[in-house]
C-alpha cells in the first residue's frame, strides 16, 4: 500500500535558542549540563539507518535468526549420509598368563612347556573407510522441512521487531521536535515579555504607568523563562532516548535537521487495509508460518509408526606394524519396525495436534485484533486531522488578538494585563498545535504500522 500524500510547505525549522541576555536576573539561568559529546546533523532517515544497525532488539533477533538457521544444518545431518575415515595404530603387550595360557598347561596340548612366551608384544594398524545412511526414514524428511519452515518464522521476527523499533525512533524523532518547536516559541514569548517589561519599566520611569504593570510584566517574564527552561530540559532528555534506540552513546550530540513534517494522508478503504495488514503484517506471517512448522512436524509423528530402513559398514586394512596388511569391511543393513511404542505415538500426536489448533486460534484472534487496530488508527487520523485544522485556526486568531492588544496598549488605551493575556493565550495555543501535529502524526505512523508497512513508507505517511 502506498499512500498519496500532498506535501505542504515545510515550516522554518526553528533554532534551540539560549536563554536571553537581558539585565533582568532569574534563578534558573544558573543551570549548567555536562557537555555533550561532539555529533553532527541528523535525520530521521539517518536515524532510522543507525538504528536498524545498531538497536540492541534488533541485534538480539537477528543472532536468534541465525540459531535457527544452525539448527536447520542439524536437521539435514540426519539426511545426509555419515561419511568418517579412521586411523589407528596401537602397540600391545599382552599377558597369556593372567589369560590362563600357562605353559604346564601346554602339555596337554602335546607342547614342550616353552613352546610360547607368556608374555607377548603385538603392533597393529588399522585405516577405515565407514558409512552409515538412512535410506528410508521420513519423520525425518517432514522434520526437514518444519525446520526450513521455522526460518520463515525467525525472518518475520526480525522484520516485525525492525518494524517495531522504526516506528519508535519515528516517534522520539517527532517526540524532538515538537520540543524544539516548543523551545522556539518559549524564546519568542520571552523576548516579548522583555520588551513588555522595558515598556513597562518607562512608562512609569516617566509617571504614566504604574508600578503594577512593571509587576505584572515582571512575573509574566519569569513564568515564560521557566517554560523555556523546561523545554531546554525535555528536548536534552529527548535526544537522550533517541541516541539509545539507535544504540549510540546517551552523550552524543546530534542536530535535528528535519522539520516537522505535515501533510494530508489519502483516504484507505477499511478492507483494503485489511488485506495489505492481512498480507504484509510480519506477526500474522509468523504465525502462518508456524502453523506450517506445526502441520509438518504433526505429518512427521504421524509417520513414526512407519518402517525405517539404513545401511552401514566399513572397508579397511589391518594388520601388524610393519608387516603385512589385509583388508576388512562389514556391511549391513537395517530394518527398524516400531512394535510396543503406540502410546508415545498416539501423545506426541495429541501435542502435536493441540499445538497446531492454538496457532490457528491465534490466527483468528489476531486478524480480528488487526481490523480494531486498523478501524482505531484510521479514526485517530481523522480526527487528529480535524484537530489540526482547529489549532492552527486558534493560533492564527491569538496572533491578531495579541496584534490589536499591543496596540491599545502602545496607544494607552489598556493597560499591560490584556497583553499579558493575550500573550498566554498565544502560547497556549501554539503549543495546543505542536501537540495536535504530533498527534496526528503519531496516527500515521501507527495507521502505517497496523498495516504492516511502516518500516518501508514511514515517509509517505509522514508527508516527507
Amino acid at each position: 500500500m502506498r499512500a498519496d500524500v500532498a506535501a505542504l510547505p515545510n515550516a522554518p525549522e526553528p533554532q534551540p535558542p539560549s536563554l536571553p541576555g537581558a539585565p533582568l536576573t532569574s534563578p534558573f539561568r544558573n543551570i549548567t549540563l555536562p557537555e555533550p559529546t561532539p555529533g553532527g546533523p541528523l535525520s530521521l532517515d539517518d536515524a532510522i539507518h543507525r538504528a536498524v544497525l545498531g538497536n540492541l532488539q534488533i541485534q538480539l533477533a537477528t543472532q536468534q535468526d541465525r540459531a535457527v538457521r544452525g539448527q536447520i544444518l542439524t536437521a539435514i545431518y540426519a539426511l545426509l549420509p555419515n561419511m568418517k575415515a579412521t586411523f589407528a595404530t596401537t602397540a600391545n603387550e599382552i599377558n597369556l598368563a593372567a589369560l590362563g595360557f600357562k605353559p604346564r598347561s601346554l602339555a596337554a596340548f602335546g607342547l614342550p612347556p616353552n613352546a610360547i612366551h607368556t608374555i607377548v608384544k603385538v603392533d597393529t594398524t588399522s585405516a577405515q573407510f565407514s558409512a552409515d545412511q538412512v535410506l528410508v526414514n521420513l519423520p525425518d524428511f517432514f522434520f526437514y522441512g518444519a525446520a526450513r519452515s521455522a526460518t520463515t518464522v525467525s525472518q518475520m521476527n526480525v522484520l516485525n521487531v525492525r518494524g517495531g523499533i522504526v516506528e519508535a525512533v519515528a516517534l522520539q524523532y517527532l517526540v524532538a521536535l515538537a520540543d524544539q518547536a516548543q523551545i522556539a516559541n518559549a524564546q519568542a514569548l520571552v523576548t516579548a515579555d522583555e520588551d513588555l517589561v522595558r515598556h513597562a519599566t518607562a512608562s512609569h520611569d516617566a509617571g504614566v504607568g504604574t508600578n503594577l504593570d512593571v509587576l505584572r510584566a515582571r512575573v509574566e517574564l519569569e513564568n515564560e523563562q521557566q517554560t523555556l527552561v523546561k523545554a531546554q530540559n525535555a528536548f536534552v532528555k529527548d535526544k537522550i532516548a533517541l541516541n539509545r534506540l539507535m544504540g549510540q552513546p546517551a552523550d552524543q550530540d546530534v542536530v535535528l535537521v528535519d522539520t516537522v513534517p505535515y501533510a494530508d494522508l489519502a483516504e484507505l478503504p477499511l478492507e483494503q487495509a485489511k488485506a495489505v495488514a492481512y498480507s504484509r503484517r510480519k506477526d500474522l506471517l509468523a504465525l502462518q508460518a508456524e502453523q506450517v512448522v506445526a502441520r509438518r512436524a504433526r505429518r512427521a509423528i504421524s509417520m513414526e509408526r512407519l518402517p525405517q530402513l539404513g545401511f552401514n559398514g566399513y572397508y579397511g586394512v589391518l594388520g601388524e606394524t610393519h608387516g603385512l596388511y589385509h583388508g576388512v569391511f562389514a556391511a549391513q543393513g537395517v530394518l527398524k519396525i516400531p512394535i510396543f511404542e503406540e502410546g508415545r505415538f498416539r501423545g506426541e500426536r495429541e501435542i502435536a495436534a493441540a499445538s497446531e489448533i492454538g496457532i490457528a486460534r491465534q490466527i483468528d484472534a489476531l486478524k480480528v485484533t488487526i481490523d480494531a487496530q486498523i478501524r482505531a488508527a484510521m479514526l485517530d487520523v481523522q480526527s487528529a486531522s480535524d484537530l489540526v485544522k482547529v489549532a492552527r485556526s486558534n493560533v492564527d486568531l491569538a496572533t491578531q488578538a495579541l496584534s490589536d492588544t499591543r496596540d491599545r496598549y502602545a496607544a494607552g488605551v489598556d493597560d499591560d494585563l490584556p497583553v499579558i493575556q493575550a500573550q498566554a493565550q498565544l502560547q497556549a495555543t501554539q503549543s495546543q498545535l505542536i501537540a495536535t501535529e504530533f498527534a496526528y502524526n503519531k496516527a500515521k505512523l501507527d495507521l502505517a504500522r497496523n498495516t504492516g508497512v511502516v518500516e518501508t513508507q514511514y515517509k509517505e505517511y509522514l508527508g516527507k
